[in-house]
């Protein structure tokens, strides 16, 4: 994991995901992890080369596994990054 994406950096973003986006989330798994009938969804760990969630689908708990398009480079490449697939996501809804 490069410094970019330390544990406390990943530990931030995900913490902000769960509390202030999480319909952000289940359209990454329903969009980018090609899961479909997600209830919810929860950010594990964000990383420079993806994100690991976990999604709820008919009472299971699914793990999600979504490579970036590109690396990341430092934590506001992700903010716009996650900002641009949840617009992207939405169009493929």
């Amino acid at each position: 994991m490069s410094d970019q994406f330390s544990p406390e950096i990943s530990d931030r973003i995900c913490k902000h995901m769960n509390d202030d986006h999480a319909e952000a989330i289940v359209i990454y798994a329903q969009a980018f992890g090609n899961i479909e009938n997600v209830t919810s969804a929860q950010m594990l760990s964000i990383d420079a080369q993806g994100m690991n969630l976990t999604a709820q689908v008919k009472g299971e708990t699914i793990p999600v596994r979504i490579q970036f398009d590109h690396v990341l480079a430092n934590a506001e490449d992700a903010h716009q990054t996650l900002i641009t697939m949840v617009k992207q996501g939405r169009t493929k809804a």
